[in-house]
């Protein structure tokens, strides 16, 4: 008798970002973009949002203003029957995460002082996660040598005449440190979990104030990616038998309507451009709801037009 043990140990990380990402486009195909107007509908939606759907579908009014106003063209229409694209708005960790740091945010003054307190807790948390993750990475690794030491060992005892009790004790003591080892590693891994939980929560806060008190210093880092790089607030999606908006993360109603009008904008069939203001950048951090020069010329490439402006 004996139990094989195999460990893929993974530090799941709730990633937040400063700002919302965009969604990448997949597999853009709008047929006839500005000959006629994409018909939508919405599918699932959920009430966690604490969204009404009559709100949500003027926030989508005015989405598809953003691109109908300038262009002169009716883009989008809403109607059920005859629906060929569908946007749904789902709750998942994404909202919940965003929703902690907006609470957050809101419970903290603008000014500099505090910015340095946060910015001082962050250095402290950031040194501790540090520590502490180099205590993991250097546990993990050595589990990971003993397990393979103990796979060889079992498949060695499989090999042979299986009669010897002191071999089989000692396939028996291994077994079970690596599971005892498996349970502190995943304690660390939660204690881990909670301080990038903490540590992203501060770095949004603090690329706020650094936003809204003009500082000059540099733009703060989540653990694990850069500002921006792994948060997504929405994503368009179409193949050969449907076409659909998924809505996961808006902080306020202005960025709700924005990520709509991004999402929308890959309907169409636009890509991302460069300007950070941009609707069609890759990060929700801009401010304004109307389109850039960047957007209104995407956009007349996209209608074969020089009638848009402002």
């Amino acid at each position: 008798m004996f139990w094989r043990v195999a460990l893929n140990v993974l530090v799941i990380f709730i990633f937040v970002a400063a700002f919302g990402v965009w969604g990448y486009p997949i597999l853009i195909g709008s047929p006839a973009a500005c000959e006629k107007p994409i018909i939508y509908t919405i599918g699932t939606f959920d009430r966690r949002f604490n969204i009404s759907q009559k709100d949500f579908l003027a926030a989508l009014a005015e989405a598809e203003s953003v691109w109908e106003k300038p262009s002169g063209i009716e883009l989008f229409t809403y109607d059920p029957a005859r629906a060929e694209l569908v946007i749904n708005l789902i709750y998942d960790y994404r909202q919940e995460v965003t929703s902690t740091l907006s609470g957050l945010e809101n419970a903290v003054e603008k000014d500099k002082a505090t910015y340095n307190a946060l910015e001082t807790r962050y250095a402290t948390l950031k040194a501790e996660y540090n520590s502490a993750k180099s205590v993991y990475d250097t546990r993990v690794k050595a589990f990971d040598d003993a397990n393979a030491t103990y796979q060889r060992q079992v498949e060695s005892w499989n090999r042979g005449k299986k009669t010897s009790k002191p071999q089989f004790d000692q396939l028996e003591t291994a077994r079970a440190a690596l599971e005892t080892e498996i349970i502190k590693l995943k304690v660390l891994e939660a204690r881990l979990n909670e301080m990038v939980g903490e540590i992203n929560s501060l770095v949004g806060i603090l690329n706020r104030l650094v936003k809204s008190l003009n500082l000059n210093v540099e733009t703060y880092n989540t653990i694990g990616a850069s500002r921006g790089e792994s948060f997504t607030g929405g994503i368009y999606y179409s193949d050969e038998v449907k076409r659909g908006i998924d809505i996961y993360e808006f902080s306020n109603r202005e960025k709700l309507v924005r990520v709509m009008a991004h999402e929308l904008g890959h309907a169409l069939g636009i890509e991302h451009v460069d300007d950070p203001e941009a609707i069609m950048y890759y990060l929700n951090e801009g401010d304004a709801e109307v389109l850039t020069k960047a957007d209104l010329a995407a956009l007349q490439v996209l209608c074969y037009t020089k009638d848009i402006k402002n």
